[in-house]
């Protein structure tokens, strides 16, 4: 009984797994970079930002800028449902702001 409590309890816990952020869109004229990771129902995402920004700002590097900088929040949506209705995959998306400064 106690092994089964413990799986639950793991179960319900989640998974922490690290995510590192994918640029999936950007714009040079507008200056911006997005970066996304998915994460399903069980995982609890933890975000490298240290190499989401390093990422970020490669990709301004390429079109001229020397920095990038986070708008400051992060947008989410589902990406897949589950049979009741429910959310069971999650995008996580942010956007760079490129900069000279």
């Amino acid at each position: 009984m106690k092994k089964l409590l413990l799986f639950c309890t793991l179960a319900l816990a989640g998974c922490t797994t690290i995510k590192t952020l994918q640029p999936i869109s950007g714009s040079k004229a507008d200056a911006t970079v997005t970066l996304a990771y998915e994460y399903g129902i069980f995982e609890n995402p933890k975000v490298d930002w240290n190499l989401a920004n390093a990422t970020a700002k490669s990709r301004c590097a390429a079109w001229g800028y020397r920095n990038a900088q986070a708008f400051g929040g992060v947008q989410s949506h589902c990406t897949a449902y589950d049979g009741y209705g429910g959310c069971a995959q999650q995008q996580v998306n942010v956007v760079y702001q490129c900069t000279n400064k």
